[in-house]
């Protein structure tokens, strides 16, 4: 059973183990594929893993020798799943590996923004408060979250995390989501769409990505936020209108905005967040810590194995 992986530095830039994989077929690990080369390193392949690298309904026409696809990631729009269920081929991906480290940047990204750790450790390390006057200064608001509402966009797995962290932080809690309120989890209010973006002092986005959630962040939507107002993405970058929350910065109408995910990644030098005023940006690194991708790793060999004994496991 000859196993391809297309894309793995993103998983495994060398602090990980591709052994697992190894033992279940003849293992090719390419660090990563461009589209001229993905026919190539693929055709004799009966297993493909892919993280970003796209498997489009031509090239899975061309691999007749493909029988499984294996996403390393949540998100499986890289594949084209019609295509691979017309020619017989199973697609599988990684669920709910991340929840944790990623509601901890969603926070990481809010304490950046109320708390500015960053800017007063660099002024101290240039001696700031070794020449400053009196025992202690600040040149930014700081902000407490405890009263503040927290209003979270989608409630599957990462929301459900982020809640019950606003709430030891003592935050009030809303939600748009398509449960029940007699379903939600104590201490979350559910709210309509329009009432989360405006009674949020922290609006975080935790929607999967649909013709209907793209582009759900807009002009109209953000005027109907507090010019005060937090904006948290990471979710998927075309959740927003990235143009319009760049603008909502620059004129005062949004407090600030931080995200891990862009429309386009890497993003073009002229993506407009880049250079908006009170803007924190991760290179989509969420998901990234050792212990997610240690459990995205070890759930990726537990797919392809439950494949191989016929009883597949996170078939999408």
């Amino acid at each position: 059973m000859k196993i391809t992986v297309l894309d793995g530095y993103g998983l495994n830039p060398g602090d990980l183990s591709w052994e697992g994989l190894a033992e279940l077929g003849e293992l090719t690990v390419y660090d990563r594929t461009a589209p001229t080369d993905i026919y190539e390193r693929s055709k004799d392949s009966e297993i493909l893993l892919t993280n970003k690298t796209r498997l489009d309904a031509d090239t899975i026409a061309r691999l007749p020798k493909l029988r499984y696809i294996g996403v390393l990631a949540t998100g499986y729009n890289v594949v084209d799943t019609e295509a691979a269920k017309t020619h017989g081929v199973t697609v599988t991906n990684i669920p709910a590996y991340s929840t944790m480290s990623v509601a901890q940047q969603v926070f990481a990204l809010i304490l950046a923004i109320t708390n500015k750790v960053e800017h007063y450790a660099e002024e101290n390390h240039a001696g700031r408060w070794s020449r400053n006057p009196d025992f202690c200064y600040w040149d930014t608001p700081l902000t407490e979250l405890a009263g503040k509402t927290i209003g979270i966009v989608g409630l599957g797995n990462i929301g459900k995390a982020v809640a019950r962290i606003a709430i030891a932080f003592g935050m009030r809690v809303i939600a748009y989501t398509s449960k029940k309120q007699e379903e939600m989890p104590e201490g979350i209010e559910k709210k309509e769409l329009c009432e989360v973006f405006a009674e949020s002092d922290v609006l975080t986005l935790h929607c999967p990505l649909t013709p209907e959630t793209e582009k759900m962040v807009t002009d109209t939507t953000l005027s109907l936020m507090r010019p005060t107002a937090i904006l948290i993405n990471t979710g998927r970058g075309p959740l927003i209108d990235e143009g319009a929350v760049a603008e909502a910065l620059r004129t005062g109408r949004l407090g600030a905005f931080g995200a891990d995910v862009l429309s386009s990644e890497p993003p073009a030098t002229d993506n407009p967040l880049l250079t908006a005023p009170n803007t924190y940006i991760t290179p989509h690194i969420a998901w990234a810590t050792k212990e997610a991708r240690e459990r995205l790793m070890g759930i990726a060999v537990n797919n392809v194995s439950a494949f191989l004994e016929g009883k597949a496991e996170n078939v999408v």
